[in-house]
């Protein structure tokens, strides 16, 4: 960021998650695995899932209303709602984000479906940020959406394990343009196209389309349709990858107070999406943190792209995440995108 540039900052955050949940125990009889694994290999305690009465871009209004509530910031000043509700919402081929906008009141705002899989809420703030730098007239950007994947997780099919944790719930971030408070810095990405075609829901859309009997054959469901070509290219650059973008977005976030720029050994706070256990670990043990300086989404589940605000409420309610600490947020979309973010929590101090 240089000097000639407006600050942009993260007003406030908002969450939801659905009453309805499963249980580890529950997980563990549906898919015959141990409940240990579930919980301690997985790192699901439970998962918020829904019922046939939550709705994905319902959950998104919810979050953004209670990111709001924090605020003395009304839905008219809003310019811009990037809306983040998944694919899987209440309609097919319907914008979501116009309908967030009217109904959290937000009049003033034109909004636009974005979707980088769990990786959205990086990218979205970094669109956000460079929006309202490049725009005099964008002041007040919100991003806000919601999440129901859980309905695509077979427990039974061995192959999506790693999808397991995935669940249901809503997230919501207010940003404002020279916001005197938790500034974002950089962010970066890298995308993997090798992967693209790797996990998806074979019989959903115009290759393959939904009939009765794809349905009964289970391929309205998530499935990894070619486990051993990702399982090799993802485990050769996924950590890597995160890493690059961990210090590209270190680079991009400009100097500290003293002129010196940013390192892995500044970050104070990670905020990253539900991984198992051992890669949480793994990445803590890369960026040198404690288990302290993060928090573990057991009990909430994978909610995708939500997952960054779900941390940060968590990690300010535990007092993990405090005023002067300097957040590294990194996540993953499949396809495969990855993506680190750098926010200076609290009172500016550049």
């Amino acid at each position: 960021m240089t000097k000639d540039q407006p600050t942009v900052g993260i007003v406030s955050v908002g969450t939801y998650s659905p009453k309805k949940f499963i249980s580890s125990q529950e997980i563990a009889e549906i898919s015959g695995l141990p409940e240990t694994v579930i919980r301690d290999k997985m790192g699901i305690h439970r998962k918020f899932i829904g019922d046939e009465n939550e709705h994905p871009n319902e959950m998104g209004i919810k979050a953004a209303l209670d990111c709001l509530s924090k605020t003395n910031i009304s839905p008219e000043e809003i310019d811009v709602v990037l809306c983040s509700t998944e694919e899987w919402k209440e309609y097919l081929l319907w914008t979501a984000g116009i309908d967030l906008a009217y109904q959290i009141g937000a009049k003033n705002a034109w909004a636009m479906d974005m979707h980088t899989r769990c990786a959205t809420t990086v990218n979205a703030m970094k669109l956000a940020k460079d929006m309202m730098i490049a725009d005099p007239e964008i002041n007040t950007i919100l991003i806000a959406g919601g999440y129901k994947v859980s309905d695509f997780i077979n427990l039974k099919n061995a192959r999506t394990s790693f999808m397991w944790n995935i669940g249901a719930g809503g997230g919501a971030m207010l940003l404002r343009k020279n916001w005197d408070r938790n500034h974002v810095l950089g962010t970066h990405l890298i995308a993997d196209g090798f992967m693209s075609k790797h996990v998806l829901i074979p019989a959903s859309g115009t290759v393959q389309p939904l009939t009765d009997a794809a349905r009964e054959q289970g391929q309205f469901l998530f499935d990894l349709v070619e486990p051993d070509a990702m399982k090799n290219r993802l485990n050769t650059v996924s950590m890597d990858n995160w890493l690059k973008c961990v210090d590209e977005a270190l680079r991009k976030s400009g100097t500290k107070p003293d002129g010196t720029p940013f390192t892995r050994a500044d970050i104070d706070f990670l905020n990253i999406l539900l991984i198992k256990p051992s890669g949480h670990r793994e990445m803590l043990g890369h960026l040198g943190l404690r288990e302290d300086q993060s928090v573990y989404l057991s009990e909430y589940g994978h909610t995708g792209e939500q997952d960054a605000m779900f941390s940060i409420v968590e990690g300010l309610k535990q007092g993990r995440l405090k005023d002067g600490d300097l957040m590294v947020l990194i996540a993953a979309g499949i396809g495969y995108i990855w993506a680190a973010g750098v926010v200076q929590w609290g009172k500016a101090k550049i």
